[in-house]
């Protein structure tokens, strides 16, 4: 089974900027970040595989994942950040092309890292 830990998460003010990270036990096909925030199922932000990142439409031109492949590790680096980005972050690993290829959050995530909290202040 694939280990997954989260790192980075905190509390920040609105348009300010955090750097979350996520280490894998194991290589897999591909990983990703969700998010939990109040009041709301959880959420795909983005996922990685070998071609280009897809991002859900609320974080498009703000968040930026990327994968440094030989230290397994996932990062998502945020900017202007706002108060509807409160939440608990996950990051999520998947074996699977078909899943990972196929961009639908429901797909994704074979995997998973028990959260970090990003609480975004007014």
């Amino acid at each position: 089974e694939v280990q997954m830990l989260e790192i980075g998460g905190g509390l920040v003010q609105a348009g300010g900027s955090l750097r979350l990270s996520c280490t894998a036990s194991y290589k897999t096909f591909c990983m990703a970040w969700f998010r939990q925030t109040q009041g709301k199922e959880r959420e795909g932000v983005a996922v990685i595989t070998d071609r280009p990142p897809h991002y859900a439409d609320s974080v498009k031109g703000r968040f930026t994942i990327s994968l440094d492949d030989a230290k397994r590790t996932l990062y998502l680096e945020m900017n202007d950040l706002k108060p509807e980005d409160t939440g608990t972050y996950y990051c999520a690993a998947d074996v699977h092309p078909a899943d990972c290829y196929s961009n639908s959050w429901p797909h994704i995530g074979d995997y998973w890292g028990k959260g970090t909290q990003v609480t975004v202040s007014s």
